[in-house]
């Protein structure tokens, strides 16, 4: 069962721990699940760019949330602004300790642990140009099916033809 829908599951003993970014989205895709939207860890949008989760709605609605464990995860990260070509809405999704007052106010907040997570402000919304959405969506789906494919069979290496 991928990790994503076992919500308690031991982690194998070859399976390496989270990082602190990671269980910030493993909280953020069980919470956006809870309002229809399925996601995504780690996809690439464009060569260069890897976002932390990105969601599908049910109205086809693609948000990107990045996943900052610290100030200085955040400080140094220089990319972020190359996500919004690729998104209605962006999020930064941090843990009540994180010091908010960091973050640009015309982006979306979420605060969040390994478990679940709360939606305190949703960022402005600037709908995609249709082929853009389309090109995503189609990536969207690719990502998880590889990512479903790798989950159930042990000897998939991650590299497909195409």
């Amino acid at each position: 069962m991928p990790d994503d829908l076992a919500c308690h599951a031991a982690r194998p003993a070859d399976r390496p721990a989270e990082r602190p970014g990671q269980t910030l989205a493993r909280g953020v895709c069980r919470h956006l699940l809870g309002h229809d939207f399925v996601t995504v860890e780690e996809l690439i949008p464009a060569p260069g760019l890897r976002v932390d989760v990105m969601a599908l709605g049910p109205k086809g609605e693609i948000w990107v949330i990045e996943c900052k464990s610290s100030r200085a995860d955040y400080m140094s990260d220089t990319k972020w602004q190359g996500y919004l070509g690729f998104c209605d809405r962006f999020f930064w999704a941090v843990d009540e300790a994180f010091p908010t007052d960091l973050l640009p106010q015309d982006t979306g907040l979420i605060i969040a642990d390994a478990y679940d997570a709360e939606i305190l402000r949703l960022g402005p919304e600037t709908k995609l140009p249709g082929a853009r959405r389309k090109s995503m969506v189609q990536k969207f789906a690719r990502h998880a099916a590889v990512r479903w494919h790798a989950a159930r069979d042990p000897a998939f290496t991650g590299v497909w033809p195409g």
